[in-house]
């Protein structure tokens, strides 16, 4: 599966590492899927250099998503048949982002902050592919944490998550066909955990941030 992968990816994107790179970019693959699947025969690419590229193409992605995710949802709860859906989305980020609050206290005092900092670090560096860069960032963002003190955590935890996935993708090396198709029946049940969640979640009503 994996050299069929990475034909396929690599007739699309012309480059195994153009094509890492945007593998990595993906929610819920991010660089716990691009890794192993970047092993593969088709990409002509190192393991060390697999993993660099999906690290730095899955951490990008935190910059953009930080400054363009409560204004990109601003813009589509105009669009009235996506409205209601988006609300739930940014409801189920928001309860995510609640509950995280919860266990340090009021964000506006520094050592609560800093507890916040530690478990945003904590809950990405767990490789799972519902605790990646596009829930940490997500969840920064509705805590109210700003920029500075958000990229460090997330970009240290996503650190910690790949070189979980690349030690053993290393050590599994000869069943890297088994760890993709483990790791899209976690995705595929992750997102459907996900689209339930939001269906029967409330829409929000809340205000935003503001940045």
């Amino acid at each position: 599966m994996a050299l069929k992968l990475g034909e396929f990816l690599i007739g699309i994107f012309k480059s195994g590492r153009i094509a890492v790179l945007i593998v990595s970019m993906f929610p819920l693959v991010e660089l716990k899927g691009a890794i192993p699947i970047g092993t593969s025969e088709a990409f002509g690419l190192t393991l060390a250099e697999t993993a660099l590229i999906a690290y730095l193409g899955s951490t990008v992605v935190c910059v953009a998503e930080f400054f363009l995710l409560v204004p990109f949802f601003n813009l589509l709860k105009r669009i009235k048949p996506v409205k209601t859906f988006v609300e739930k989305v940014e409801g189920v980020f928001k309860k995510k982002s609640s509950e995280m609050t919860a266990k340090t206290g009021e964000t506006t005092d520094k050592k609560a902050r800093k507890l916040m900092m530690l478990s945003l670090f904590a809950f990405v560096a767990v490789p799972f592919p519902v605790t990646g860069v596009w829930t940490g960032t997500a969840i920064a963002v509705f805590t109210g944490l700003k920029f500075r003190e958000s990229f460090l955590p997330i970009a240290a935890g996503n650190f910690v998550a790949g070189s979980i996935i690349t030690l053993l993708t290393f050590l599994f090396r000869d069943f890297v066909d088994y760890i993709i198709y483990g790791l899209f029946a976690i995705v595929l049940i992750a997102f459907i955990i996900f689209v339930v969640k939001i269906i029967k979640s409330k829409p929000n009503s809340g205000g935003q941030n503001e940045r």
